[in-house]
C-alpha cells in the first residue's frame, strides 16, 4: 500500500513539474526560435498535453482500492460540489473561450491578454484554484485520493506563485498593487477590491501592457 501511495504522489508531482515547465516562458521562446508555427499553436498544444498527461496519475489514483480515511457528511459535500461547479461556470462569463483554448492564437490573432478582474478575482487572486481545492477537499477520500489531493494542493500553491511572476512581468505595478490587496487562494475579511478599484487596476494594467 505504501508503494502505491508513493507512486501516486510521484505521478502527481511529475505532472505538476511537467505542467509548469510546459507553461514556462523560456520553453515557449525556445520553441518559437525553432518552429515558426509554435507561437500560434503553443496554447492549444499546451491545453491538449495538459489533458492527456492527466491520464496516468488519474489512473493510478482511481485504481487504488482502500478504506475511506476522510468521510464528509453529504450535507457538506454536495453543497460544496455544487458551489464549486456553479462558481466555475459563472466565472466563464469573464473569459474568452476561443482565447483560453488557444483557437484564437491558432488563427493568427495574438493580442496581448488583458488583466481581467472578475467579481471572484476581487476576493481571491486565483478563483479557479480556490474552487478546485474546495471541490477536492470536500470529497470522501481514501488514502490514494488523499495523497493526490495533498500533492495537487501543494502544486496549486506553488503554481500560483510561479504564474504570478509572469503576471508581474506583464502588468507591472498594477499586479503588484492587486497582490497586496487581495489574498491568493482563501478569502480574508477586509482584503478585497471594490468594483471601482478593480476597474482602475485593469485600466492601469492596460496602459502598462499596451
Amino acid at each position: 500500500m505504501i508503494t502505491e501511495l508513493f507512486f501516486i504522489a510521484l505521478a502527481w508531482t511529475f505532472y505538476g513539474v511537467l505542467h509548469s515547465w510546459l507553461a514556462s516562458s523560456t520553453l515557449k521562446r525556445r520553441a518559437a526560435t525553432r518552429w515558426s508555427f509554435a507561437p500560434r499553436a503553443w496554447r492549444l498544444l499546451y491545453n491538449l498535453l495538459a489533458v492527456l498527461l492527466l491520464v496516468p496519475p488519474l489512473w493510478l489514483t482511481w485504481r487504488h482500492d482502500g478504506p475511506i480515511v476522510i468521510d464528509w457528511s453529504p450535507w457538506l459535500a454536495w453543497p460544496a460540489a455544487i458551489a464549486a461547479v456553479a462558481g466555475y461556470l459563472w466565472s466563464l462569463r469573464w473569459y474568452d473561450g476561443m482565447d483560453f483554448l488557444g483557437l484564437r492564437h491558432l488563427s493568427g490573432q495574438q493580442n496581448h491578454d488583458p488583466l481581467i478582474l472578475s467579481p471572484m478575482h476581487r476576493y481571491v487572486r486565483h478563483p479557479w484554484y480556490s474552487l478546485g481545492m474546495l471541490y477536492l477537499w470536500t470529497r470522501d477520500l481514501n488514502a490514494g485520493w488523499l495523497t493526490a489531493v495533498v500533492v495537487i494542493t501543494v502544486y496549486l500553491i506553488v503554481g500560483a506563485r510561479l504564474e504570478e511572476q509572469k503576471l508581474i512581468a506583464a502588468f507591472g505595478d498594477a499586479y503588484k498593487l492587486y497582490r497586496k490587496r487581495v489574498p491568493c487562494l482563501i478569502p480574508w475579511p477586509g482584503r478585497r477590491l471594490s468594483a471601482d478599484e478593480a476597474s482602475a487596476l485593469e485600466a492601469l494594467a492596460a496602459r502598462q501592457n499596451g
